[in-house]
């Protein structure tokens, strides 16, 4: 039996390439099946391209996840699925492109982290409608947050 305590966090995922559809279905399998429990998941909202210019329009949603995983143990396992499913670099900031997928780490229960590599909360949530949109609905839907 796993005593671990379980952790809320709150996921952002973004495609702009290929069936983008199915890339938000397969994350949010992947997640379900290495991240923890799926609990809640948002409708899927298209957006034009942030930071960048292209042809592709994104296709947006966001999850509220159960996990035993610390911080650093849930970047690493986002990131090892978008890269098994075919991202081979990540943007930073300033140099955003297309993407298969994107795995952003919006809240992680109430803790903030302020690591090179890590930023909890996410720092841009603001400034974001293509995240805002899907995190209010998930978590609208909720009575403790």
């Amino acid at each position: 039996m796993n005593s671990d305590p379980l952790h809320e966090v709150y996921l952002s995922l973004g495609t702009n390439l290929g069936n983008r559809r199915r890339n938000l279905h397969n994350a949010i399998r992947l997640i379900g099946k290495l991240v923890g429990s799926v609990v809640r998941s948002s409708s899927f909202i298209e957006t034009e391209p942030w930071g960048f210019e292209s042809t592709h329009k994104f296709l947006n949603a966001a999850v509220c996840v159960q996990t035993a995983l610390t911080p650093r143990q849930l970047l690493s396992v986002t990131q090892e699925i978008e890269r098994a499913m075919g991202r081979t670099t990540k943007s930073s900031p300033g140099n955003y492109h297309d993407r298969i997928i994107d795995i952003d780490i919006l809240y992680y229960d109430d803790i903030t982290v302020s690591d090179p590599d890590l930023v909890i909360p996410h720092p841009l949530i603001g400034e974001r409608d293509f995240v805002k949109i899907p995190l209010s609905e998930i978590r609208d839907s909720q009575t403790h947050r």
